[in-house]
């Protein structure tokens, strides 16, 4: 099976690689601390923090190997032409249900913030939005049925 494909950009790159080194130093340190103190309450059998530290550490560990993961099999994307929604762009979209203007920013795996207006191109919204031009209607299937945006302005960054 072939591996799956991160697109990201490239400040999406840097902060899994951040977010990579320091489970790798710090979050291993601190969790062997807590492995330490542990043991020294004595029989491991019956010990809660044992158990809630060893539990910690598979955590952090699995989340080493898919942070590993994701930076070999990463793509970066540089933005395509400059009048095209692409990654890295921050999109002003008009909803046409409703009349509100909605400013979208299309990031890469492992970057979305919903709160921040941070989606994927590989979220709906994101996937209709790529490559659409200013003045272009896009339409978003969803739970809640149909939704269409109106791309306002486009700015790369």
């Amino acid at each position: 099976m072939a591996a799956k494909v991160f697109k990201m950009t490239e400040a999406g790159k840097a902060k899994l690689e951040a977010e990579l080194e320091y489970l790798s130093t710090q979050g291993r340190n601190e969790i062997a601390e807590k492995l330490k103190v542990a043991r020294s309450y004595g029989d491991l059998s019956e010990n809660s923090e044992y158990d809630e530290a060893k539990s910690e550490q598979a955590k952090i560990e699995a989340k080493i190997n898919e942070l590993k993961y994701q930076l070999d099999n990463a793509v970066i994307v540089e933005s395509m032409d400059g009048d095209s929604v692409s990654m890295g762009a921050k999109v002003t979209v008009l909803r046409k249900s409703d009349d509100a203007e909605i400013v979208y920013e299309i990031v890469g795996y492992g970057q979305n913030n919903a709160s921040e207006g941070k989606i994927t191109d590989e979220s709906p919204v994101g996937a209709a939005l790529m490559g659409a031009h200013i003045g272009d209607i896009v339409t978003v299937e969803a739970p809640i049925g149909n939704i269409d945006f109106e791309v306002l302005n486009i700015e790369k960054n």
